[in-house]
């Protein structure tokens, strides 16, 4: 790995509580950037990306010309940076964004898995979701299940095989949801499964289906599939989540496992944070993300 690229995006127009618009801020405030340096790589902060500041909505899909205008923006820049070799890091933002980053990832590749760590599934349809907060329908969206318009910026969206996409830590989707992920053929590894299996065979799982015959993994890794007691700064709470050290387990295997392609940190909130605590978490697991060992 040659260069880091950090992509900031401030986007909360997917969710349904503000704030997490700032979480790009609260990431770099904990130090990132500099943690990249001393890992001996060369990190380039290409800054943020802004949404446009009022756009057309409906009940079924909020604020989803927001979502589409920056979704493509996102787009273009993950695909700049792959295209140059580096290695693109996306800091959100709600989740909504991981359409733009992981359809630069899909077309550039070709063929990619994904690993979704969250807990909620997030592949909802307009037709399906009861809120219609788009930072629960990215997921769907990248596997040509979801609103096109997510995905859709006149580049020919390539969808990645559901064969080769994951979930992990879910223990809040809805019934819908459900069913659709089920229909579809995603692997889900609920809460339960990791109490069950342990996070060593989830993840080494998880690895082997998303690389199966794939150029490699988009990682997309939401903040609150760590419990709250250790991620508090988050909008969509859900007790019970990740153990600090399930969620670092999973992040150091990914690294040592040499597949991931591309990496998006999502959800992290400082408007309901308490002293940047999840903000450093997440720096903390961008760190190990690049090989930042504990010893």
């Amino acid at each position: 790995m040659k260069r880091v690229d950090l992509i900031g995006v401030q986007m909360d127009m997917g969710a349904g509580t503000r704030g997490v618009n700032m979480g790009p801020a609260a990431i770099r405030y904990a130090g990132v950037v500099d943690g990249i340096r001393k890992l001996g790589m060369e990190c380039r902060d290409k800054g943020d990306l802004i949404p446009m500041a009022e756009g057309k909505t409906c009940d079924s899909m909020r604020c989803y010309e927001q979502v589409h205008d920056i979704n493509e923006k996102l787009y273009h820049e993950v695909t700049k940076t792959l295209e140059e070799g580096a290695f693109p890091i996306v800091l959100g933002g709600d989740h909504s964004i991981a359409a733009g980053s992981i359809s630069a990832t899909a077309k550039h590749y070709k063929n990619i898995g994904i690993i979704w760590v969250d807990a909620h599934g997030d592949w909802n349809d307009p037709e399906s979701s009861p809120s219609g907060n788009m930072h629960g329908m990215p997921f769907s969206a990248v596997c040509g299940a979801g609103p096109d318009i997510m995905v859709d910026f006149g580049q020919e969206p390539v969808f990645a095989d559901t064969k080769n996409c994951v979930q992990i830590a879910a223990r809040d989707v809805d019934e819908l949801e459900r069913i659709r992920m089920k229909e579809h053929g995603v692997t889900v590894f609920s809460i339960a499964d990791i109490d069950r299996m342990g996070m060593p065979a989830v993840i080494d799982e998880a690895i082997k289906i998303a690389s199966d015959g794939t150029e490699g993994i988009h990682v997309s890794f939401d903040i609150d599939s760590i419990t709250p007691e250790s991620a508090p700064g988050t909008g969509t709470i859900v007790h019970s989540g990740l153990t600090l050290r399930e969620a670092f387990y999973l992040v150091e295997t990914l690294y040592t496992s040499g597949k991931v392609l591309a990496f998006d940190m999502v959800e992290v909130n400082p408007m309901l944070d308490i002293k940047n605590k999840t903000g450093e978490l997440a720096m903390e697991l961008i760190l190990s993300m690049l090989g930042k060992v504990v010893y």
